[in-house]
């Protein structure tokens, strides 16, 4: 297990003692801290005023209340977020998560994450996040809307194409993008198509847009494959989740040659020996909205469901958890191992745990942290952003095309540096490092503020 060098020990200890209770966030601001310790013997500069610390602290937290009127006419009551990280390198870029579980330290952690990840792009993007405890799951399409544009209104005094502009996470698709632009517009009066990103094709968005993080995951994989001569052709594939970036990741494996054999949602999962049939699952998930129990049913013989359990119980030669944070324990990540998995590609942000990390490492297997692995999303925002401004629309083929560029780039950047840093095939530290030297080198250039 890394050790904080004792240089950052009282960074962190700050980012303890002022952010109480928020373990997540604690977790992935150690888990970079763990990498910085060679940056800063090797270049003392960036211990100088204060420029890891700031790195540490938000720009802006903002917090708000969020009334609308259900279908039986009662008033409920939300929280939503919206954390503005760092503007070093452009607009604060990043999701919205609509779920029970998010909370300022959930916020907070996804918003630390998108600063690097954001980086890792090399576009000009900076790092936030935002969301509500609101569960869209049950609700009514009208209910969803009345939601949508009550955030919204707090929310959209704090957005713009130059300040910040978010796009969609769990809980938040293409119709949540269209109901809070809709409000924005209505709002600002103002057809600031940029301000959102993760639209419709119709009004402003981007070609593979939807498909780009799963894609970019296996683009990643594939690149990690390669260094070993190797390929995704024949492999035998598990994704965990069955949402947007696990049903793109699916499909591009299957693209590639590999087998996905197994996926999962928060009741269970589906094991299906010939091959998850993505039509049958993106019906069942985009068109039906059902559960995933209703594949066996649909499917027939030769497909099985499991209800709860752990998906990383079923072999595998490569591993994508694309569902949550901290999905993968160390305990799923011993049984993987022992099964003979060969990489781990991070689909979702941080979903494997500090211990599941280290036995991977610790056993020669190929990770891939999610700010590297699952930055194709935002770096297809980026590219949405770039064709609003330019009042242009890209084909499938050419944004795809720019995708995989992008994700090449970032296997490449992060792979130079873990052998630059002494740590050859390390992508944990290859991410973090080249990350944080990119946004620290504006921020040193921008002053203290």
């Amino acid at each position: 297990m890394s050790k904080i060098d004792e240089k950052l020990q009282p960074v962190l200890d700050e980012v303890l003692r002022r952010n109480a209770g928020e373990a997540e966030f604690h977790q992935a601001v150690k888990e970079v801290l763990e990498s910085l310790g060679r940056v800063v013997a090797k270049h003392p500069d960036y211990a100088d005023h204060a420029l890891i610390e700031r790195i540490c602290e938000p720009e802006r937290q903002i917090i708000f209340r969020v009334p609308w009127i259900d279908d039986d006419g009662q008033v409920q009551i939300n929280r939503g977020f919206r954390v503005q990280f760092n503007s070093a390198l452009g607009p604060y870029k990043g999701g919205i998560r609509f779920h029970p579980s998010v909370n300022l330290g959930i916020i907070k952690f996804l918003g630390f994450e998108q600063i690097f990840k954001n980086a890792l792009t090399g576009m000009p993007i900076g790092g936030g996040k935002g969301g509500s405890d609101f569960n869209p799951r049950g609700r009514s399409d009208r209910e969803i809307m009345r939601f949508c544009q009550a955030f919204m209104l707090e929310l959209h005094r704090h957005l713009g194409e130059y300040t910040d502009v978010p796009a969609g996470d769990i809980g938040v698709g293409g119709r949540e993008i269209g109901y809070m632009f809709g409000q924005y517009k209505r709002l600002t009066n103002r057809y600031e198509a940029g301000v959102l990103t993760g639209k419709g094709l119709a009004y402003g968005g981007s070609r593979a847009r939807t498909e780009a993080t799963g894609f970019g995951l296996v683009y990643f994989v594939q690149q990690m494959l390669a260094t070993k001569g190797q390929s995704l052709d024949g492999k035998r594939v598990v994704v965990s989740g069955s949402g947007n970036v696990a049903i793109y990741a699916i499909d591009k494996v299957r693209q590639f040659g590999g087998t996905v054999v197994a996926c999962s949602d928060s009741n269970g999962y589906i094991v299906d020996e010939e091959g998850i049939d993505l039509a049958l699952l993106r019906e069942i998930k985009e068109v039906r909205r059902a559960r995933l129990s209703t594949y066996v049913e649909l499917k027939g013989p030769g497909a099985r469901y499991i209800e709860g359990g752990s998906i990383w119980d079923v072999p595998c030669q490569i591993a994508l958890p694309c569902a949550t944070q901290n999905e993968l324990t160390g305990k799923d990540a011993t049984t993987l191992i022992k099964n003979g998995v060969e990489v781990v590609g991070e689909g979702a942000n941080m979903p494997s745990t500090p211990d599941a990390v280290d036995l991977f490492h610790g056993q020669g297997v190929m990770f891939a942290p999610g700010k590297a692995a699952n930055a194709g999303g935002v770096a297809t925002s980026a590219l949405e952003m770039q064709q609003n401004a330019s009042r242009d629309s890209w084909s499938f083929e050419q944004t795809e095309a720019r995708l995989a560029q992008i994700m090449r780039g970032i296997h490449d950047d992060c792979a130079a540096t873990a052998d630059e840093y002494s740590a050859p095939g390390n992508y944990v530290l290859g991410a973090n490092i080249a990350g944080f030297v990119r946004v620290a080198e504006a921020m040193s250039a921008l002053g203290v503020v």
